[in-house]
């Protein structure tokens, strides 16, 4: 009887530990954009600091993104036991906000002109070079928009991850998150740590001295590093942005049940197609969440531009 207990024990755990790993499995498989995202956006705020100090930066700002979810997992588990009605909601309005972040970063690196642009970096790297300026001060300030963009995206995140497991039984929940948060924030910050040291490295590398076939490997490996690490920053950009837009289209197609009808519908149509048939069924309703992803974002930038002109000018009609 005991015996018989204890492996319907162990069976029970096994079966809730099955279903956590496959519920995290898809929560983070839908927290991917964000994902990209958060690992790009990071990478670049802490790369403008000197080389001996990035890695104690990153800690500092990894620190600050577990802090983000220590608070953020707690509230989330509360809205799923208390308003539970409010996870779709949450969920339409992060797919807004990604969308739209998506676009106004496209619109921002478009309409800022190439000398304000190289203006800028020249001014980063005078203030690093600088020796009067106090580059402790320059660093808590990255840190602190670090973890304030942190902040937005780890809350985006969760909400995502809480959507998938919003019928799961509490503990499940509980587990869930948890583990993508941690799984998270140790594996965006274990990246960006190695992301901002890679032009470290093949500058490493490139220095070993030798004349032999393994010192040439070594210099020509570093060189590659040198050449690759700002392309992998522009790379993740470009990737975060469009994984965006397909998140954040997907998470509010799927809110939309006409929408999603509608390009199920197509999709379905376009699976009867000779030979590409299969290919278009699984293709078609990725590009279209994309594409519906991207009018999303257009129209929360246009709502935006227009509230802030019409604060604008009610602000200065109001002025004496």
């Amino acid at each position: 009887m005991a015996g018989s207990s204890l492996f319907l024990l162990i069976d029970d755990i096994a079966t809730i530990l099955d279903d956590v790993a496959t519920m995290t499995k898809i929560a983070t498989k839908k927290t991917a954009g964000v994902l990209a995202d958060d690992l790009a956006l990071n990478a670049h705020q802490v790369s403008g600091v000197k080389p001996n100090r990035e890695l104690p930066v990153v800690w500092a700002v990894a620190r600050g993104s577990a802090i983000n979810k220590l608070i953020l997992v707690p509230a989330a588990l509360v809205i799923s036991v208390y308003a539970p009605w409010a996870i779709t909601p949450l969920l339409m309005t992060g797919g807004a906000y990604l969308c739209y972040e998506g676009v106004e970063k496209f619109f921002h690196g478009w309409s800022t002109p190439r000398e304000t642009k190289v203006a800028r970096h020249n001014e980063l790297l005078a203030t690093i070079k600088n020796n009067n300026v106090n580059i402790v001060a320059v660093e808590k300030e990255k840190i602190k928009g670090a973890i304030r963009t942190d902040f937005i995206l780890s809350a985006e995140i969760i909400i995502i991850a809480l959507g998938t497991v919003a019928a799961a039984a509490f503990g499940k929940q509980l587990l869930v998150l948890s583990i993508v948060a941690i799984g998270m924030t140790i594996g965006v910050y274990g990246l960006v740590a190695g992301i901002v040291k890679l032009d470290d490295a093949g500058l490493y590398l490139t220095q070993k001295s030798g004349a032999d076939w393994w010192t040439t490997i070594q210099h020509r490996s570093g060189a590659f590093l040198l050449h690759a690490a700002p392309l992998l920053m522009r790379f993740l950009s470009v990737a975060g942005s469009i994984a965006m837009f397909l998140v954040g289209g997907g998470i509010l197609v799927h809110g939309i049940p006409a929408v999603q009808l509608a390009i199920g519908g197509v999709a379905l149509l376009s699976g009867g197609v000779p030979y590409i048939g299969m290919m278009l069924d699984v293709a078609l309703p990725v590009i279209f969440e994309g594409l519906f992803g991207v009018l999303a974002g257009v129209i929360c930038l246009l709502a935006v531009v227009t509230i802030q002109a019409a604060i604008k000018k009610f602000s200065a009609a109001k002025a004496p």
